[in-house]
């Protein structure tokens, strides 16, 4: 299996399998090393693209949920705002009839 890598992570390889080299290593060998560290580096790569999509993934859920709960908390308090209020008119309404019955009856 052949892993394509970019440029840099080959020249990243190579450097750090040069820094690791011993005497009487030959080319080919320092070769198949950078090969196997440009292997680990792509895999480590793959591994750290894959969590960052998943935390992503969890905080969009979050945020989603958390967006949900706001959601529900300002209709919750609409209505209770509204139940409030519906009651003043009939209030109002009943409070004249008894100042407009009290006047007749008094008069």
């Amino acid at each position: 299996m052949t892993v394509k890598s970019s440029k840099e992570t080959q020249l990243q390889a190579m450097k750090v399998a040069r820094g690791t080299q011993k005497q009487g290593q030959t080319k080919e060998q320092t070769k198949l090393i950078a090969q196997g560290i440009e292997k680990g580096i792509s895999e480590y790569k793959k591994q750290q693209a894959k969590q960052s999509r998943a935390r992503d993934k969890d905080r969009k859920q979050q945020d989603k949920k958390k967006k949900q709960q706001e959601n529900n908390t300002i209709v919750t308090k609409e209505l209770s705002h509204h139940t409030k209020t519906h009651h003043l008119p009939w209030i109002l309404l009943a409070i004249s009839w008894i100042s407009f019955i009290s006047f007749l009856l008094l008069s």
